[in-house]
């Protein structure tokens, strides 16, 4: 029997990982024949980093997810630069812009998202292109056209308070430069964190020299002098990064008739109305997904990887418990599951500790004695004890205020604090999707220290969360050696 053509439209952090997930469970290309088609000139990369490469932390080259020799050594079809023109789903090819087409059994969409551009007068041209002296923050492209307009200590103004505008932001700001944050809303990071958190965690990168204009909007975009916003106040800037959100990109599946809607619409086996077409990542619409993050679209092509090569028909995604993480040097924070339950809720408890000289701010809401929710800003320690217990479902220790503030006795931790305990399916690393597994398998491979595991599987290289996670396991896989 012939290999299966499966032909992955995206070559970003879903796409990449999917073709990852194929060759792990069909190393010798026996049952899938790859074809990857993407845009950008070079190889896929890890976007939760690219904060630390306009901070300046990380080289571009760090961040990539493939070498120049893996499509190769993988008996993959990469093709880079080239993107998809339209889809013939009667004749199962897809059209490309360099005059060829290839042919599929099973088409896969991770065409991913792109920013969205607030109606800001001057901001855009007469065909929606960026004015002179704008930059969007999404790519790696995006990322060496702001640091070749950033001239250090000049001022720049950041459109949007979400997870990438105040990575961007504090990154900027790690390089010298006079940063105004300009958001909407009345508290930064609305989506995920409470108004007392928010409040805070604007107060803790203000240290950094972070201003902030909240409950306010660009009016218009004045080139090389800055913006003016809504009230009639003008914010200097040399430079605009637009951070304002994004929005799924479906234009190709739609054009093809499949049915979309805020995303690509897919069912558990992340089928579209077209059963021979999937899709995953950031254009995949699923009841059980949050859009905009990583962990979602790793968990999909966990699942369409077995889908795809026959090794488990019957997987099926549920959706994802995810945890936010803002990456931004200095600040810890992690929020996961409700976070916007108040005190006095009837059918939760909720614990708040609010400190904002210090800039911790910790929330835990609780239901039959489970994590239910948490926001956790400034206390690492109890941030991995919390998600621990949100991941694994366990019982909460007694001592609530403990748990909080990183206290809780060891007894009362989760059984997931010894690395020893750790199922191997168990993530470590969220940022990069690391299991204990891999890190594992890294050892045995040859990595003999936490550093080398980190270089081996990128774990720890994100926010930074993980590192103590790592270098007990590392610890405890040096013990049994």
């Amino acid at each position: 029997m012939s290999p299966r053509e499966v032909v992955v439209l995206g070559y970003g952090m879903a796409g990449a990982r999917l073709a990852d997930e194929i060759r792990r469970r069909d190393p010798g290309a026996e049952r899938v024949r790859l074809t990857v088609i993407g845009d950008e000139p070079h190889h896929a990369y890890n976007r939760v980093l690219l904060s630390a490469v306009v901070a300046g932390s990380m080289r571009p080259d760090s961040v990539r997810l493939h070498d120049e020799q893996w499509a190769r050594r993988h008996g993959i079809d990469l093709r880079l630069g080239v993107a998809a023109l339209g889809i013939d789903r009667a004749a199962r090819t897809v059209a490309l812009d360099d005059g060829t087409s290839v042919g599929y059994d099973a088409l896969v969409f991770a065409t991913g998202s792109t920013p969205w551009l607030p109606p800001v007068e001057g901001l855009t041209g007469e065909h929606g292109e960026l004015a002179e002296g704008a930059v969007t923050f999404r790519s790696l492209g995006d990322c060496e056209r702001i640091l070749d307009a950033a001239r250090v200590g000049a001022p720049v103004a950041v459109l949007g308070g979400g997870l990438l505008g105040l990575e961007a932001a504090r990154g900027l700001a790690g390089r010298g430069n006079l940063v105004t944050v300009v958001h909407p809303a009345e508290h930064v990071l609305e989506r995920q964190l409470d108004a007392g958190a928010g409040r805070v965690l604007a107060r803790a990168l203000g240290e950094f020299g972070i201003d902030f204009r909240l409950g306010r909007t660009a009016a218009k975009y004045l080139p090389g002098d800055g913006l003016k916003l809504d009230d009639g106040s003008h914010v200097d800037a040399d430079l605009v990064v637009v951070s304002a959100g994004v929005r799924a990109e479906t234009a190709l599946a739609s054009a093809a008739g499949i049915a979309v809607d805020r995303g690509i619409v897919v069912d558990d086996a992340l089928r579209t109305s077209d059963g021979r077409v999937h899709a995953i990542g950031d254009c995949a619409q699923h009841p059980g997904t949050v859009s905009g993050l990583v962990q979602p679209a790793w968990e999909q092509a966990g699942v369409l990887a077995d889908l795809l090569t026959g090794s488990d028909p019957s997987a099926r995604y549920r959706g994802t418990s995810v945890v936010t993480r803002l990456k931004a040097r200095g600040i810890d924070l992690a929020a996961l599951g409700e976070t916007h339950v108040e005190t006095g809720d009837p059918d939760a408890e909720v614990l708040c500790v609010d400190d904002p000289a210090r800039g911790r701010y910790a929330k835990l809401v609780l239901r039959d004695d489970r994590v239910t929710g948490a926001i956790v800003l400034g206390l690492p320690d109890a941030a991995a004890t919390i998600t621990q217990l949100h991941d694994r479902g366990s019982p909460a220790p007694g001592d609530r205020l403990g748990l909080l503030l990183g206290r809780a006795l060891p007894s009362a931790a989760p059984a997931a604090a010894s690395p020893a305990d750790l199922p191997a399916a168990t993530t470590v690393c969220r940022c990069n999707s690391v299991t204990k597994g891999q890190l594992v398998d890294a050892w045995r491979a040859g990595a003999a220290s936490a550093e080398q595991l980190t270089t081996a599987t990128r774990a720890g290289t994100g926010c930074g969360g993980c590192a103590d996670t790592v270098r007990g396991i590392a610890d405890w896989l040096a013990s049994t050696a």
